[in-house]
Parts: structure tokens; C-alpha cells; sequence
């Protein structure tokens, strides 16, 4: 009777083989996706690691559990020996190298494996990303080689020499999981191919759409605010505005509940998220929005678009570059009433230290001592450097900004 693996060795291949199919399937489709692909390039490092894990395993169980002996000697046996030896090498090599080159990568992505347990960066210096890129590539197409000639080997000697080799990796000699087991790599690589996303449409098409009102930046070159009808809309409004105000203009108390939100185009999908840290000074007669005073500041370090991935990459500088420019702040001088109830205010944004017109619009609603407020204002990210690295290349060149509040005379 052939000698058989132990379970737990036969558990481990079967496990590894369908694993490193589904990275080979992913793999293949990642360089194409950008930034499409953030969520799936998580789930390849995952697996990844889970892969690395697994081989340590499988090599302390060929240690201590006894293997069956080697059916074949000569250059046969030899080269079996060679092809199983650079399996190992391409178990371990393909997530240790993909490990070093997300930790040597100029944009620091953070790792939590499977959405959980947090992995450091390598201690490598950034000098060696390109070696390591090379690495996991190369590995990668010698591990299919090493991968289809391990199943010729097992084929040739299953099939055509007839000695039941396959059956060692089997439990039980099971005629049906002999048909199984291996149809799981099929399966693992064909789930591979489906979760990959599908041809998006043009990213400018499906960014996300302002107001018929919504203002945008002042445009830098003329410095001349946009539409035209909005700007006779001013005109006829300021006309129509006679009575002097009496007393200087109220300013007003941001009660809690409020929020600040963003929204990008991302390839055919919408990004969202939110501060939840900001606070604003108003003072603002809404009958003489012109001699109203704007600021208001937001933290950078509270914005999350509620993914664990995404969030850690805030931070960093290709996009908001929180530890150099911890706020960003709106300051504005006067306002304009476009229609009853809505208004808009030319100011400046100054983001990671960079200051540009920018405009926002806002409806006032509510009488007496309170009001709610909200608002819409669209920035052009490239103006401030937000979002320059290449797994910013599938955003919406401008980011959509909304904010609601109720607001309290004071």
C-alpha cells in the first residue's frame, strides 16, 4: 500500500496550491486597475501574508512528520528534488518581496491583514523598491513555471506510469476528492478573474455633480468671479438693497452636529468622508450679507472616509500632509445674496500651506436667533497638491465639499 502525506501536510497543499492560484489570477489584473483596485490590492497582500504563514507551517510539518519515499532516482528524482525546492523558494520569495516593495514604496499604504491585524513596514531603505518590484515579478512567472511542471510531474506519473502517485496528497485514496481537491485551484483562480473590477467609464463623467448654483474657484488667471447670470443676479440683488444697516452685524454660535463632508470621483465610483473636527466664526447680518466675516478651520488629522486602508493614507503627503499642515482653514469678507435665502462668499482656502481663491455657496434657512445653514463649495485638488502620487490617478480632478450646521445668535 503507498505510503501517504499526514493529513495536516495534505490539508497545507491543497490550501497553498488554491491560495497562490487566486494571487496568480488577481496579480495579473492589478497594474491596470489604479486606484479601482485599492480594495483588491489589500486583499492580494492579505493572502499574501496568509501564504507566507502557511509555508512556514508546511515546512515545520515536513520536519516532523514522516514523508513518503521517493518513487524515483536518477535526474528524474533530481529534478522533482529542484522543482519542489523552488516551490518553497516562490512560497516563501513572492510575499516576502511583495512585503518589501509596499514597504519601500515613496506612498506609504497601510496593511491590515484581511481589514484587522495591522502590518509594519519592513525596515528597508527606499533605495531598494525597484529591486524589489523586479523580484516579485520574476518570482511570480517562475512560480508558474515551478507550478506547471509540478502538475506535469504528478500527471506523467499518475496517469502514464500508472503508480497512483497523486493519491499520496489524497485522504483516504478518495476517488471523488481526487477530482476535487484539484478542481478548488480552478475554482480559487476563476474567483480571482470575477472580483477583479470591470472597465469603468471615464472618471469625469461620474465625478460627483454640483449645484445648478454651486460656485466654483475663483478663476486664478483673471481673478474674476464665474457665470455670468450669477452675476447679475448680484447685481440686481445689491440694486434692489437700499436700507443701511443699523449696529454692526451679529455673529453666531455653531451648535453641535454639524458636518463637514467631501466627496471625489474614483473610476466610475464616489469616495466620501467627513471631518469630524472643525470649527467656524461667523459674524453675518443675513440681510446685509456684505459686511458678514467667515473663517473656518478644519482639522486634517479627523478626516476618514470610513475604510481602515484609505484612512491611514489621509494622513500621509500625497494627500493631506497633516504632519506639516495640520489645518486647513476658509476665510472669507463679505458675501453676496444670489437668490432669497442663498448666498455666496469669495474667499481663500489655504490647504498644506498653499492659499487660492475659492469660493463657496449657502442657503441661510430659519428666523430669529436660529438659523441652518448648508452649503456646497467645489475645490480643485491639484491647486494644493492633494492627491499627486500614482494611486491618485483615477480621482476626479475636482473633490466636491458639503456642510450643514445649525448656527446660534450670540
Amino acid at each position: 500500500m503507498m505510503q501517504r502525506y499526514s493529513l495536516t501536510a495534505i490539508i497545507l497543499h491543497w490550501a497553498i496550491a488554491a491560495l497562490l492560484a487566486f494571487q496568480i489570477s488577481v496579480g495579473w489584473a492589478l497594474e491596470s486597475l489604479g486606484a479601482r483596485g485599492f480594495s483588491l490590492y489589500q486583499l492580494h497582500k492579505s493572502v499574501g501574508i496568509t501564504i507566507l504563514l502557511l509555508t512556514f507551517v508546511r515546512i515545520v510539518v515536513r520536519f516532523y512528520k514522516p514523508r513518503p519515499a521517493k518513487l524515483e532516482r536518477g535526474w528524474q528524482g533530481a529534478l522533482a528534488l529542484w522543482v519542489h525546492v523552488g516551490l518553497y523558494a516562490f512560497m516563501l520569495g513572492a510575499p516576502l518581496t511583495g512585503w518589501a516593495l509596499v514597504s519601500t514604496a515613496k506612498v506609504k499604504v497601510p496593511t491590515l491583514i484581511f481589514g484587522l491585524i495591522p502590518l509594519p513596514h519592513l525596515p528597508l531603505p527606499a533605495s531598494v523598491h525597484g529591486l524589489a518590484e523586479n523580484s516579485h515579478g520574476l518570482i511570480a512567472w517562475l512560480g508558474i513555471a515551478l507550478f506547471l511542471l509540478h502538475v506535469a510531474g504528478a500527471l506523467r506519473h499518475h496517469v502514464l506510469m500508472g503508480d497512483g502517485l497523486i493519491y499520496r496528497m489524497i485522504p483516504g485514496r478518495s476517488r471523488v476528492l481526487l477530482f476535487v481537491l484539484p478542481a478548488l485551484i480552478l475554482v480559487a483562480f476563476a474567483v480571482g478573474r470575477m472580483i477583479v473590477p470591470a472597465a469603468a467609464p471615464d472618471a469625469a463623467a461620474t465625478a460627483p455633480a454640483a449645484d445648478e448654483d454651486e460656485a466654483a474657484p475663483i478663476d486664478n488667471a483673471t481673478n474674476a468671479a464665474v457665470p455670468e447670470q450669477a452675476a447679475n443676479a448680484t447685481t440686481n440683488t445689491a440694486e434692489a438693497e437700499t436700507e443701511t444697516p443699523v449696529g454692526p452685524p451679529p455673529a453666531w454660535s455653531v451648535q453641535p452636529g454639524g458636518k463637514i463632508g467631501f466627496a471625489v470621483g474614483n473610476d466610475g465610483d464616489t469616495i466620501s468622508g467627513s471631518f469630524s473636527r472643525w470649527t467656524a466664526d461667523i459674524v453675518m447680518d443675513p440681510d446685509h450679507p456684505d459686511s458678514a466675516t467667515i473663517t473656518v478651520s478644519i482639522d486634517m488629522t479627523s478626516a476618514s472616509v470610513g475604510d481602515a486602508y484609505k484612512d491611514g493614507m489621509l494622513p500621509g503627503d500625497e494627500f493631506f500632509g497633516v504632519a506639516a499642515h495640520p489645518t486647513a482653514t476658509f476665510k472669507a469678507t463679505g458675501a453676496q445674496q444670489t437668490a432669497p435665502g442663498r448666498y455666496r462668499a469669495d474667499g481663500t482656502l489655504t490647504l498644506k500651506g498653499i492659499s487660492k481663491p475659492q469660493r463657496i455657496s449657502f442657503t441661510l434657512s430659519g428666523t430669529g436667533k436660529t438659523r441652518s445653514i448648508s452649503g456646497t463649495a467645489r475645490v480643485t485638488r491639484a491647486l494644493f497638491g492633494v492627491g499627486n502620487g500614482d494611486s491618485s490617478t483615477s480621482l476626479a480632478p475636482s473633490v466636491a465639499v458639503t456642510f450643514a450646521f445649525k448656527a446660534k445668535q450670540k
